[in-house]
C-alpha cells in the first residue's frame, strides 16, 4: 500500500504544507475530504497540546484506492478527543463533527507514549 509519512512540529502554518502533500500524494483523483481531515486533526493538536508539539501524519492509499486512511499521531496518550456540540456563534468545537460528517469511520488508537487519531474516507 502506498503511504505518505510526514513528521513535523504542529503549527498553524504547517496546515498548508500538509494539505499540499496530501493533494500531491493522492493525485488528481484524490480526496478533498482528506485535506479537510488533516487540517482539523492538526488544529486539534495545536488547540489542545500547543504549537510545537511533534506529530506524524500518515496517509495510506492513493487517489485510486477504494479507501484512504488519514492518521495523525501525537505524544499525548491519555488525551481523548471528544466531539462537542458547538453553538451557532462558537468559534471552535466543530472539528470532530466535520471529521464525523466526511469520514466513513474514525477513531483513536492509544500507544505506549502516543495517541493516533485516524479516519477512513
Amino acid at each position: 500500500m502506498n503511504t505518505l509519512t510526514i513528521r513535523l512540529l504542529a503549527a498553524p502554518e504547517a496546515a498548508r504544507l500538509l494539505r499540499h502533500a496530501v493533494r500531491e500524494h493522492l493525485g488528481p483523483d484524490g480526496h478533498a475530504d482528506a485535506e479537510l481531515c488533516v487540517t482539523e486533526l492538526l488544529s486539534n493538536v495545536i488547540t489542545h497540546l500547543g504549537a510545537g508539539t511533534p506529530v506524524t501524519l500518515r496517509v495510506s492509499g492513493s487517489g485510486r484506492a477504494t479507501r484512504t486512511r488519514v492518521e495523525l499521531t501525537d505524544p499525548a496518550p491519555r488525551a481523548r478527543p471528544v466531539r462537542r456540540e458547538a453553538a451557532g456563534d462558537d468559534e471552535s468545537g466543530r472539528g470532530l463533527a466535520l471529521l464525523e460528517a466526511v469520514a466513513l469511520r474514525w477513531g483513536v488508537t492509544q500507544g505506549y507514549r502516543t495517541r493516533t487519531v485516524w479516519c477512513e474516507l
